[in-house]
């Protein structure tokens, strides 16, 4: 596998329960954890992550980190600007390995890491897990409806969520249908405003909201960006 990146190793130690509020990267890269652990709640959902286990990250996600006592040992490596996960959590059997050839060549270490990484299961920790999946791949859902089917009230499942993704569950599904109309801008061939409509927006100009809240840039701006090659192909480890 042939990878192109201008990846820059940045290898650091987070101390023992240390909590890191959501925050949003511009740009992808991995997360391969030495030692130590953490959990890290964001957009592609929540996991406790260990010695071993990679977290990719896709351009304009967000999420938060809870460190164990341990506090933990990272290699954070970037990666291709048009990277998108095929799985957001995956494994590695030897990640000391990977953090010597980083020292040497980041880029070859990615490559690495790509070629060997292993999809590693998201197992629910509690409902505000499911409720996180079912808000990412499908913004339309009414979370009163989805509290009453868990028999849960809708300030519950607000406030509970806040708690563990640094966000509320409204906001939350406003960013992940941003960033799903961020994609089907750049893969282009519909109407902007035909876009806005099949995306359950109110408007082209609610879609642009979106998109520049998460982006920093309108709409416009990325269609001509797609069109001179820009575009986010998903990057299959394994």
């Amino acid at each position: 596998m042939d990878i192109f990146v201008s990846a820059a190793v940045k290898r650091e130690r987070r101390p023992s329960l240390e909590y890191i509020p959501r925050h949003r990267h511009q740009s992808p890269y991995l997360a391969l954890v030495l030692s130590g652990g953490y959990e890290e709640a964001g957009d592609y959902g929540r996991r406790r992550v260990g010695p071993g286990d990679i977290v990719f990250h896709g351009r304009f996600t967000a999420h938060l980190d809870r460190f164990s006592r341990a506090g933990a040992e990272i290699l954070n490596l970037a990666l291709p600007e048009n990277f998108e996960p095929t799985f957001p959590f995956a494994r590695v059997t030897d990640a000391d390995e990977a953090a010597r050839l980083a020292e040497r060549d980041p880029a070859e270490a990615v490559a690495l890491l790509l070629e060997t990484a292993r999809p590693a299961r998201i197992p629910p920790l509690d409902w505000s897990d499911e409720l996180a999946s079912r808000l990412t791949h499908d913004p339309a859902v009414a979370l009163r409806g989805w509290a009453r089917e868990h028999g849960l009230t809708e300030a519950t499942v607000s406030r509970h969520f806040r708690q563990i993704y640094g966000i509320a569950p409204k906001l939350f599904r406003a960013e992940a249908r941003g960033r799903m109309a961020w994609k089907a801008i750049l893969r282009g061939g519909r109407p902007l405003a035909d876009l806005a409509f099949a995306l359950g927006f109110a408007d082209q100009a609610h879609m642009s909201r979106a998109v520049r809240a998460i982006t920093g840039r309108p709409p416009s701006g990325w269609r001509t960006a797609g069109s001179t090659g820009f575009k986010t192909e998903a990057v299959a480890a394994g």
